[in-house]
């Protein structure tokens, strides 16, 4: 069964990812920059996914690059531990709301972006 988040426009949620971020004193920049960093996509590749209203199947399926890093990426988001999650759709986009949550949290981007 695919869930509804496949077929949703990466747009529509990205601006809630910002917002969660804007309210604890973060940037759109860092979203940008920590979306980048997982995906591979560049500044302007972002851009053009936002612009193209691409739905979250089409986002992950076009990334350039998915970050060696992710394999660090560990925790629960939405009560549903990461590393866990078997559906690799899925478990990207949960990578994505895991690493929205720690820039949200304050953590900062090195902590975020595994370096």
């Amino acid at each position: 069964m695919a869930h509804s988040i496949f077929t949703t426009s990466f747009a529509k949620v990205y601006p809630m990812y910002v917002q969660k971020a804007e309210r604890k004193g973060r940037t759109k920049e860092e979203v940008d920059q920590v979306i980048c960093w997982l995906t591979g996509y560049t500044p302007e590749g972002l851009a053009r996914q936002l612009a193209g209203g691409a739905d979250f199947t089409a986002f992950f399926t076009e990334a350039p690059a998915m970050n060696p890093g992710v394999a660090l990426i560990k925790g629960v988001v939405c009560g549903v531990r990461v590393e866990a999650v078997e559906d690799p759709l899925m478990r990207k986009i949960r990578y994505l709301d895991k690493l929205v949550d720690e820039l949200a949290k304050g953590k900062t981007l090195d902590k975020i972006l595994r370096q």
